[in-house]
């Protein structure tokens, strides 16, 4: 470590010394070594030559190249009072970049001056082709007055900045300063100019948007390029941060050395794309100072200052296309060249009058601080045209902040902005005459590029940290690899130290084997020289027996070689215990001699006999003995060649040791592999049974469009059916009109007869008779509102006038007491409901509870069809549903069955069920008020068409169900099992009807997708009707859907 804090150090220092050594060589730097010439600039004198050559200079004028060189000169003087209305002024260096280029834009009238001013001309007459401005003193005298750019009321946003602005961006993108400033009277559209946003409609968009637009496109570009901004606004002398607005009273700071001015304390952002610059100047705008005066409603009440920083690093390539030449003794190859350019965006706050503004209070205190700071930059602007050696830039804070702005290093593009009124004159004419003094400063343009030792010493530090980074792994590397090698020194050490243990023990196996053999030697010579003695015999059988052992026990401490030579061990020991066995018998068989030795000491033959067998015996163990040691031998020359295989076994293992080390790690990232695998294989697992659900909604929504389908053919059928009879009726009823005017008019004149008779008869009478006339008159009065109850609907039903009366009269002849105009009323309301654009006007108009009490309290069977059928028209509404179980609705429809037997009326009774059952909100409440009973005890009627909507009820049901289980609203067995539906729809799963047959097998089906209902279908045997509809079923998507469940289900699965 400290090897290499000590080269970096050293690196760091040789950099610092070049960059030294190369200062030293650099030339001092000189403002005015940046000049025409060096920009490739033509000069005064050509200038002069050309515009004296297209166009004469008047006599009693200035000559234009004096304009031109007054900003340089301090001795020659140029009025800024305009000529007669015949001269013009014109300015002949349009090709100096120096020079401050003015522009002119006149705003629009606004509604005051359109009402004020109508019958009076523009106070100026613009000319924009020839840039030219004409200012009215009165109808027979005018000034004219040449501006660099002259733009009407008309003039779009777009062509103001490319005018104005754009070449001042070029120019900062090319490595030169700028300003960009606004002047004018408060209320003539400078913020507008400048500083309007325009994030909505991109055609509003000021010059700061657009500026700021154009250099982040250069940005973009190139990555090389950083643009950073600082927003300031000058409030009454005092500098404050826009951006940061607890930052107030910032101070100025100017350089000794360069005079730059700078705003040390200003914030200072770094701008990625257009958005965030829309963020930053919204955050601006709303902190700047503004008010409400007479001549404008947004007055800003202070100078407000962006400042745009473009610092654009450049390599070698664009280096070598300058023209400028780089003397050799700088030595400045590979340092990195930067150029710092600035651009200030300037909009002044408005020039005002208190008497024509109507400022008061604290308004006062700010325009003088206005008036003050815009006087203070009028002063300069004169001093710099006059070319006065004197520039007063330290009497305001605005002025020292536009020092490079006017007669500094700048590009500088000013814009004046005036009113066409002619209340204005003088306002319009100071800053005319603004614009005309600040046309005649030159500034000393020049490139802010120099080299860049900043990134220079960062490279170097990065290489230096590069280099020690790099020496410190080589160093860490090093020491690893000693490790290392010392780790395998050791290693090999061990393995020589056991090579050599093991050698050793080889040796001694060896010689202990010789030992062995020299012992079964002598055992040969004493079994041979003592075959008498078998006393000596069991010694030595017992020697050979430790001996043994202490060669087993010898081998067993070779631990390393226990595996391989158990095999050995093994022979060995049985080889050992078959000779001791041997030694045993012989032993037993010495003893017996001895036994028969003694006994039979007489008997020399069978003593020369037991001599013989014990000669033949120890023969034959002499052979044994000898096998056993040739075996011995040959087993101890396998172990050597096993000891050599093993140690070449040693040498392959490690190396298959470092293979499966490398398989071992190869399989760790398959494992990985397989883990993500796995993840997924999940995931397509959870896509797939998401995929499977979504199939199956689709397949139920596309079983519910076919059933609306259905039902609204058999509806137009009804629909049809209806207004045949109502044709029908129609007819009766007009003959029954007829025939009950004609009865009408026979009672009035009977009436009026016995009115008559009555009259003379009571004359005479007293006043005790006189009491029953009250009686008679309300009688006479009831009579009377009938008639006109039945002549009402009679002239609505003749003049079809249905809608135009309203639903509200129509509902009200409801509750009439004449049954004919009931019958009528509820026909009409009929007919309504059928139509899906009355519903909601029946349903606000009250018209649900009046058919619901209709139902109630009639008992004629015409109007308790009529109303049923109308209720079902407006169950199928939402809000009508709501409103109808709110009621008591479905109760009330459920005992229609035991209030009438007529099919037509249980019909529309069943089909308003039926659709009541299709909303979700309602299935337990339509249980609990028995709609679903009502449904099943209807269908007993063995009416087709009733069947028909009692199963397209019970399939809404199923299906509302089943798609609450689904989503995890609801669990448990169907509501529709409790009620016994699950009988009956098996038992007319075979009906003949097509459409009546579809929505059974769907409602078994939905019934069937519930594995709370598996125990009921075994139980009534309706799997056997699953199994019948995935097969035979006429629609695809419910054999299909039948199919699915017999699949998932596990209760159906055998």
């Amino acid at each position: 470590m400290t090897s290499s804090s000590n080269s970096s150090s050293a690196v760091r220092s040789s950099a610092k010394h070049a960059a030294d050594r190369i200062q030293q060589h650099l030339p001092p730097s000189n403002p005015a070594s940046l000049s025409s010439s060096s920009l490739n600039l033509p000069s005064k004198t050509s200038i002069a030559a050309s515009i004296n050559h297209h166009s004469p200079r008047p006599k009693d004028r200035p000559s234009s190249t004096a304009s031109s060189v007054s900003a340089a000169s301090p001795s020659t003087r140029r009025s800024g009072t305009p000529v007669h209305r015949s001269q013009s002024k014109d300015f002949d260096d349009d090709n100096d970049p120096g020079r401050v280029r003015v522009s002119v834009r006149v705003r629009p009238r606004n509604g005051e001056e359109l009402k004020s001013d109508a019958d009076f001309a523009d106070l100026v007459e613009l000319q924009p082709e020839i840039k030219r401005l004409k200012l009215r003193k009165n109808n027979w005298n005018s000034e004219s007055y040449r501006f660099d750019e002259v733009f009407t009321d008309t003039a779009s946003q777009k062509r103001v900045y490319e005018g104005v602005a754009k070449p001042v961006v070029e120019g900062v993108l090319s490595g030169y300063n700028g300003t960009i400033m606004a002047y004018g009277q408060t209320g003539t559209g400078k913020t507008y100019t400048v500083g309007k946003i325009g994030k909505d409609d991109a055609a509003e968009r000021g010059i700061m948007v657009r500026a700021l637009e154009d250099i982040l496109a250069s940005a973009s570009s190139a990555s090389s390029v950083s643009v950073e901004i600082s927003y300031l606004q000058l409030y009454m002398e005092t500098i404050q941060d826009l951006l940061a607005p607890e930052k107030s009273n910032i101070s100025i700071n100017e350089d000794g050395k360069t005079g730059e001015v700078s705003v040390p304390g200003a914030t200072v952002v770094n701008i990625q794309d257009l958005d965030h610059f829309f963020q930053v100047l919204q955050v601006g705008e709303t902190n700047r100072h503004a008010a409400n005066t007479k001549m404008n409603t947004e007055s800003s009440r202070s100078h407000a200052i962006l400042t745009v920083y473009v610092r654009r690093a450049m390599n070698e390539k664009a280096e070598t296309g300058t023209k400028s030449p780089k003397p050799e003794s700088l030595g400045d190859k590979g340092i990195p060249r930067v150029r710092k350019s600035k651009l200030l965006i300037v909009d002044l706050a408005g020039s005002e009058r208190i008497n024509k503004s109507g400022t008061d209070g604290h308004l006062i205190e700010e325009a003088k601080f206005i008036n003050l700071s815009l006087t203070s930059l009028g002063k300069c602007i004169n001093a710099l045209a006059e070319g006065s050696s004197h520039i007063p830039t330290r009497d305001s804070k605005l002025t020292r902040l536009l020092r490079d702005s006017f007669g500094g290093s700048a590009r500088t593009s000013l814009i004046i902005t005036i009113g066409p009124s002619a209340r204005y004159h003088a306002e319009t004419t100071s800053t005319i005459m603004f614009g005309q003094r600040a046309m005649k400063i030159v500034n000393m343009v020049k490139l802010k590029e120099e080299f860049d030792y900043e990134s220079l010493c960062r490279k170097l530090e990065t290489q230096v940290d590069h280099l020690t980074a790099e020496v410190e792994r080589q160093t860490k590397l090093r020491n690893s690899e000693k490790l290392e090698l010392e780790k395998r020194l050791r290693e090999c050490e061990n393995t020589f130290a056991e090579a050599e243990k093991n050698a050793a023990r080889s040796k001694f196996l060896e010689k202990e084997n010789a030992r062995l053999e020299l012992r079964m030697k002598e055992l040969l010579k004493d079994l041979e020289m003592q075959k008498d003695q078998c006393d000596l015999m069991r010694d030595k059988a017992t020697q050979l027996e430790m001996n043994l052992k202490n060669t087993k026990q010898q081998q067993l401490e070779s631990s390393a070689y226990k595996e391989k030579l158990a095999d050995a061990s093994k022979v060995y020991e049985t080889k050992i215990a078959v000779l001791v066995q041997r030694v045993e018998d012989e032993q037993a068989r010495s003893t017996n001699a001895e036994h028969q030795l003694n006994e039979m000491k007489n008997i020399l033959s069978n003593q020369q006999k037991s001599i013989h067998d014990q000669e033949m015996g120890n023969y034959q163990y002499q052979r044994e003995l000898a096998e056993a040691t040739y075996t011995y031998e040959s087993k101890i020359a396998e172990l050597q060649k096993k000891l050599e295989d093993e140690h070449a076994r040693s040498n392959s293992a490690e190396e298959q040791l470092r293979q499966m080390k490398s398989i071992i790690s190869d399989r760790q990232v398959l494992s990985q592999e397989n883990e993500k695998t796995n993840e997924l294989k999940k995931k397509l697992e959870e896509l797939s049974q998401m995929y499977e659900s979504t199939v199956d909604e689709l397949q139920t929504v596309k079983l519910d469009y076919d059933d609306l389908l259905h039902q609204k053919e058999k509806l137009g059928e009804e629909v049809r059916d209806m207004k045949e009879r109502l044709l029908l009726e129609e007819k009766q009823r007009k003959q029954m009109e007829s025939e009950l005017s004609k009865l009408k008019k026979n009672l009035r004149e009977s009436e009026t007869v016995v009115e008559d008779k009555r009259v003379k008869e009571d004359l005479p009478k007293g006043p005790s008779e006189s009491g029953a006339l009250p009686g008679s008159q309300r009688s006479h009065g009831l009579k009377k509102s009938l008639s006109g109850q039945r002549a009402t609907m009679a002239r609505l039903c003749e003049e079809g006038m249905i809608l135009s009366l309203g639903v509200q009269k129509i509902l009200h002849l409801i509750k009439s007491e004449d049954l004919e105009v009931q019958i009528q009323a509820v026909k009409v309301v009929a007919n309504l409901a059928a139509e899906e654009s009355n519903q909601v006007k029946i349903v606000e108009e009250g018209g649900v509870e009046a058919l619901l009490t209709l139902v109630q309290s009639s008992q004629n069977s015409t109007i308790l069809r009529v109303a049923s059928g109308a209720i079902a028209n407006l169950a199928m509404n939402e809000k009508s549903q709501d409103l109808i179980m709110n009621k008591g609705g479905a109760q009330l429809l459920a005992k229609m069955v035991t209030k009438t037997d007529d099919p037509q009326t249980l019909r529309m009774v069943a089909g308003a069920l039926a659709n009541l059952c299709g909303n979700e909100k309602f299935l337990k409440l339509l249980k609990e008020e028995e709609g679903i009973k009502g449904l099943l005890t209807m269908a007993q009627s063995g009416n087709i068409d009733i069947i028909a909507q009692v199963a397209r009820g019970m399939a809404n049901f199923a299906k509302c169900e089943t798609r609450e289980i689904m989503q995890g609203r609801r669990k448990g067995r169907s509501l529709l099992l409790e009620e016994g539906a699950l009988e009956w729809l098996t038992s007319n799963s075979h009906i003949e009807s097509a459409s009546t047959q579809r929505h059974i097998e769907l409602a078994l089906c939905h019934l069937a997708q519930n594995e709370a209902n598996a125990i009921d279908f075994k139980r009534t045997g309706s799997v056997t009707e699953i199994v019948r509809i995935s097969v035979e079923s006429s629609r695809d998507d419910i054999r299909s859907l039948a199919k699915k469940i017999l699949r998932s289900n596990p209760h159906f699965s055998n």
